[in-house]
C-alpha cells in the first residue's frame, strides 16, 4: 500500500454510527430482540447512545423476557425501554436537527420521543415490521412532524472488532 496517500476502503459516516448503534445492542439482554442506537449532531459528533433494556433499578433477572405469557404483565413489553428511548435519555445536549441510527424502524411509542426531542431524521436497517400498526403510526408521525428517515444501503455485511493488541506501524 502507497503510505502517501489515504486509504480507500474507509467505511461512510453512515456505516460509522450505524456500527455504533449495531454494538450498542451487544449490551442488551433481551434473548429475541437486541436494538441499539446512535444519535449525532450536524457536526458528526455522538451525543447520545442506547440499547433495549429494563430501567435502572429493575432487576433483569426478576422481570419476564418472554414475548407471550397469561396476561402482559408476564411479558416484557411492559417493562422494556427501547433504545431510541434511552439514547434520548442518555443523550449529553439539545437534541433539536440531530440524526437517529437505529436497526429497526421505531415503534409509534418511539416516534413520538423522537419527534418530541427535536431528532430531525431516522436512519434505519431493516423494516421488518413495516406493515404493522405500530410503524404505519411511526410513520405518520414523521411525515406530519417533518421527520425524514430512510433505509441505510450498505455493502458492508459485517465488521470485525479485533480485540488483540498489535504493534503499529509509525503512526
Amino acid at each position: 500500500m502507497d503510505k502517501t496517500t489515504k486509504r480507500k476502503d474507509y467505511i461512510s459516516w453512515d456505516e460509522y454510527f450505524m456500527g455504533i448503534a449495531l454494538l450498542s445492542a451487544k449490551r442488551s439482554k433481551d434473548p429475541h430482540t437486541q436494538v441499539g442506537a446512535c444519535i449525532v449532531d450536524k457536526r458528526n459528533k455522538i451525543v447520545g447512545i442506547g440499547y433495549n433494556g429494563f430501567p435502572i433499578g429493575c432487576s433483569d433477572d426478576l422481570l419476564p423476557w418472554s414475548r407471550e405469557g397469561k396476561n402482559i404483565n408476564e411479558t416484557k413489553y411492559p417493562y422494556v425501554v427501547h433504545a431510541e428511548v434511552n439514547a434520548i435519555l442518555n443523550s449529553t445536549k439539545e437534541l433539536y436537527d440531530c440524526r437517529m441510527y437505529v436497526a429497526l424502524f421505531p415503534c409509534n411509542e418511539c416516534a413520538k420521543v423522537i419527534i418530541q426531542s427535536g431528532i430531525k431524521e431516522v436512519i434505519y436497517l431493516s423494516d421488518k415490521y413495516s406493515e404493522t400498526d405500530s410503524v404505519k403510526a411511526a410513520k405518520k408521525m414523521f411525515d406530519m412532524a417533518k421527520v425524514s428517515y430512510r433505509q441505510l444501503k450498505t455493502n458492508i455485511k459485517n465488521i470485525l472488532i479485533d480485540f488483540e493488541v498489535k504493534e503499529q506501524q509509525n503512526y
